[in-house]
């Protein structure tokens, strides 16, 4: 979405939301919050595209923990079966 606002070829507001595999809602959902972040985001009729009005940048980051026994329990439930369901799949997406 970032690039594609970057570029200036979103096409139309259905178009961008296909492109995104969204709804034109939820397309219009994410340019607002975006916009509640300081995007300078606007739509130009003429060139069929939403643009930034000048320059943006979006940062993210990630950060981990190992979780507490009573954090783990509430996650998994304190069932052992479900940390190596999630270790397999989590090896299995990383493999990919």
């Amino acid at each position: 979405m970032h690039r594609m606002l970057i570029r200036q070829r979103t096409g139309t507001p259905s178009e961008f939301a296909r492109q995104l595999g969204v709804s034109r809602t939820t397309l219009y959902e994410m340019i607002d919050e975006l916009k509640s972040r300081g995007a300078p985001i606007s739509y130009s009729k003429a060139s069929s595209t939403f643009f930034y009005t000048e320059p943006y940048e979006i940062n993210v980051s990630c950060s981990m923990r190992t979780l507490s026994q009573y954090e783990e329990k509430q996650f998994t439930g304190g069932n052992f079966f479900g940390r190596v369901l999630f270790f397999r799949t989590l090896l299995s997406e990383i493999s990919i």
